[in-house]
């Protein structure tokens, strides 16, 4: 078969129409994809990462579980509205964690590699909690007791 300049050119399109579908850019890197956001009970995002929750809370508004597996310890939480889910998480961030939050539901690492590993399988974005170490006193420093 006699290959031609035309067919060079349908064949070239059609190896860099390839390449930007599987993600590949000039450099040769791939870009991590992140999964439709996961949705469902406690019981079912749990069950995704392979964990058994220790369930802590189990109220209307609120359910939450401590749960542990290959990537670490983390807490699942969900939520009965997405008013009470941004309320928590606002209130939370305050106490510093690494948060990826989905649709009505939020995993708490201990570590930034646990919640990157739960978007892994569960979707969602990573919030991060304010560090408050800046703020702390320096060793011996003591409160004057006013």
């Amino acid at each position: 078969m006699k290959v031609t300049r035309p067919m060079l050119a349908v064949t070239a399109a059609a190896a860099a129409a390839a390449l930007v579908l599987t993600g590949c850019g000039s450099d040769g890197s791939t870009e991590n994809s992140v999964p439709v956001t996961a949705t469902g009970s406690l019981e079912h995002l749990a069950a995704e990462v392979k964990c058994t929750p220790d369930m802590q809370t189990d109220a209307d508004e609120l359910r939450q579980a401590l749960c542990k597996n290959a990537d670490g310890k983390f807490i699942l939480l969900t939520f009965a509205t997405d008013r009470g889910q941004r309320e928590w998480i606002n209130g939370a961030k305050d106490y510093g964690g690494h948060y990826l939050v989905g649709r009505k539901w939020v995993a708490v690492g201990e570590e930034t590699s646990t919640v990157t590993a739960l978007r892994d399988t569960l979707g969602g974005d990573i919030e991060e909690g304010t560090d408050h170490s800046a703020h702390e006193p320096s060793e011996g420093a003591t409160h004057s007791g006013h």
